[in-house]
């Protein structure tokens, strides 16, 4: 017969240690949204009906390629960070491993994209 506390018993069963890094992080990048939204709405909105080259010259400036740039970057890890709480939540086992999984990939993926393009424009290429 083992004799064993409680706590011993359940080492090592418990939280993953990151629960309250998570719920931080994913606080931060909301409030970080809440500046970069409409700073990045505004000229956004300003050159919407207008061509390419206004866009382009627009862009063209690095202090609205930097909201740009930054306003994608945390977009896309405030909308994975939802998606793994969501996932995490509602699916189990090898499924939902693989959901977060896909999830990462496709959200680093649209923001490199997303990034990609502001550069472009922003260097007239």
């Amino acid at each position: 017969m083992r004799f064993l506390t409680d706590r011993k018993r359940v080492d090592g069963l418990g939280s993953a240690k990151q629960g309250t890094s998570h719920f931080w992080e994913q606080r931060v990048s909301a409030v970080a949204l809440l500046f970069l939204v409409p700073l990045f709405v505004l000229p956004f909105a300003y050159n919407l009906g207008d061509g390419y080259e206004a866009v382009r010259a627009a862009y063209a400036h690095p202090i609205n390629a930097v909201i740009a740039i930054a306003f994608i970057a945390t977009a896309f890890l405030h909308l994975f960070q939802g998606l793994q709480v969501v996932i995490e939540d509602y699916v189990h086992g090898r499924l939902g491993m693989m959901l977060i999984i896909s999830a990462r990939l496709l959200c680093t993926l649209f923001a490199l994209v997303g990034v990609y393009a502001i550069i472009r424009i922003s260097l007239g290429a």
